[in-house]
């Protein structure tokens, strides 16, 4: 490498090269392609948390115990209930009360499954006619069991069906299997599957009363 000289002569060394620039492409846009990813996925999970939260306040304000929805048998009309030959042939209506106490929450019952049971066998079955109940609504459910079912009843079964026919009084149980939405304002929220228990009748043949020796209130369960 030739030398350097100043034009008085003197020596300044070889001459310095020009410092390199390294640029490694692609660096930032990989980090702002999982910025953007981890930014939206915290979107998502904030978004769903946040429509769990309002399904569950709404849940809380219908089935609290102030503004509970509330199923009662009114009325219950048992015109035949015979067991011969393992088979069971009844006839079995019941009146069943919804009350929506909520002011400003509507409900929709898309579907609406009733049976009936005997000794935890089931012996009835109707599907009922989904509707939309309002705000501070009392709704009447017509549920109707007729006809035949085979029925087993032994032991212990049997003798407790003895004992009710002599007395009159039948201990059966109904049950409605729900498919359910509720309305608050234009939200309406997923759909819930609760099931209403009224296990405590008893219903006395040829008879159109309430449920003797009960009161006839349902139980909710989710």
């Amino acid at each position: 490498m030739a030398e350097k000289q100043g034009l008085n002569g003197a020596y300044y060394g070889p001459a310095i090269p020009p410092p390199r620039h390294y640029h490694r492409p692609g660096r930032g846009s990989s980090c702002c392609g999982c910025c953007c990813l981890v930014t939206f996925l915290l979107k998502v999970i904030f978004t769903v948390l946040a429509l769990v939260g309002l399904f569950l306040l709404i849940v809380w304000l219908i089935f609290r115990p102030i503004n509970k929805v509330k199923f009662h048998v009114t009325d219950v009309a048992l015109t035949e209930f015979n067991h011969t030959n393992n088979i069971l042939r009844y006839n079995l209506t019941f009146n069943v009360n919804i009350r929506n106490p909520n002011k400003k929450i509507g409900i929709y019952y898309d579907r609406i499954e009733a049976k009936a049971f005997y000794e935890d066998q089931r012996f009835g079955y109707q599907s009922l006619t989904p509707f939309y109940q309002g705000h501070k609504n009392t709704t009447v459910l017509n549920v109707v069991f007729k006809g035949e079912q085979p029925v087993t009843l032994q032991g212990q079964e049997l003798t407790q069906f003895n004992s009710e026919k002599a007395s009159g009084l039948y201990s059966i149980t109904l049950e409605l299997s729900l498919r359910v939405r509720f309305k608050l304002g234009k939200v309406k929220t997923t759909r819930f599957k609760p099931k209403i228990e009224c296990d405590d009748l008893k219903i006395p043949l040829n008879e159109l009363s309430a449920a003797a020796g009960s009161s006839g209130k349902c139980d909710i369960n989710f």
